[in-house]
């Protein structure tokens, strides 16, 4: 290998090397877009803002596994999820990094801050995302270890985050689980928690209609469970509904399926029954017109797999 700077073969290489790293980020969007799962690296502040930190101290160089980098302090819209470049800005940077990489080039290590089981990039992030598209599973870093009391890994994402902190604070004003220890309530998204919380007040208000007398925290907590949660889990148990739903739990569909049930109630002014709202709600939302287009960009990429491996070949020192 040669040792000029300005060797045009290795600048090539390099340069092809980021125009595939782009095809596939282009390609990781669309896929991402259509299953609507997230591919969007964590901003460090937004977590630092979500989650309570209780101190940071250094632990010195590591070998981290690259994987677990799961987010940026200020280059998270440069990159997506797997680092691939998401801007042609980029490319500039990338391309000497690369470089570099070619040249047998010593790189110095980057910076990370650890959060629970996952890794911030505070400095260095070209040269994890050119590691991660050569293959390279770890990289050296000098690592700095923040505090958090939540459980945060590779697969964290801001939702996620927001649902664990949403989570302890219904856990803590509800006392569910000391009132019903086997109950388990699991939300997919962010903003339920808060939903279930107004259910079991409204519910103790109406209870205290009902009987003409105070009720107490634990009777409304059991009497919603008892009365309102497991009537309707009931129905979606009966009819299968879950195998229409299946990246979502119980508990999400039955906040949908009961805000369902207010909006036909107030839309033909009659008493609704529980069974009519969860058939109506499915029949309505578990259509999956993206499928058919989801396939065809599917079937795209895998025709222009071997083209870029053709590239790729063509590219090689």
């Amino acid at each position: 290998m040669m040792d000029d700077d300005s060797d045009p073969l290795i600048k090539r290489r390099a340069v092809a090397d980021f125009e595939t790293a782009f095809r596939h980020g282009f390609w990781r969007a669309i896929s991402s877009w259509f299953t609507q799962r997230t591919n969007d690296l964590l901003p460090f502040d937004e977590v630092r803002e979500t989650i309570p930190l209780r101190g940071q101290s250094y632990v010195g160089l590591k070998e981290v596994e690259i994987d677990k980098i799961i987010g940026s302090v200020g280059r998270y819209r440069d990159f997506d999820r797997a680092f691939l470049p998401r801007h042609t800005h980029t490319r500039g940077r990338w391309v000497s990094i690369d470089e570099a990489h070619l040249k047998e080039v010593t790189l110095p290590p980057i910076e990370l801050y650890k959060l629970g089981n996952a890794y911030f990039v505070r400095d260095g992030n070209h040269r994890v995302s050119v590691a991660r598209q050569r293959g390279q599973a770890f990289i050296d870093a000098h690592v700095t270890e923040i505090k958090v009391d939540v459980q945060i890994d590779e697969k964290s994402n801001i939702d996620d985050l927001i649902r664990v902190r949403e989570l302890a604070y219904f856990l803590e004003r509800t006392r569910i689980s000391e009132i019903i220890p086997e109950v388990r309530l699991e939300l997919t998204l962010p903003g339920g928690y808060d939903k279930l919380l107004e259910h079991i007040q409204v519910h103790q208000y109406f209870m205290g209609l009902d009987r003409q007398k105070d009720i107490t925290w634990e009777e409304a907590v059991r009497g919603w469970y008892d009365d309102v949660y497991l009537p309707l889990v009931r129905v979606m148990r009966e009819r299968n509904i879950m195998k229409k739903f299946t990246d979502r739990t119980e508990t999400d569909l039955y906040v949908w399926i009961i805000e369902h049930l207010w909006y036909l109630r107030e839309q033909y002014k009659a008493d609704i029954s529980l069974e009519i709202a969860a058939k109506s709600f499915t029949d309505e939302f578990a259509r999956t017109p993206g499928k058919f287009i989801l396939g065809l960009f599917r079937a795209a990429g895998s025709l222009l797999s071997p083209v870029l491996n053709e590239d790729d070949a063509h590219t090689k020192l």
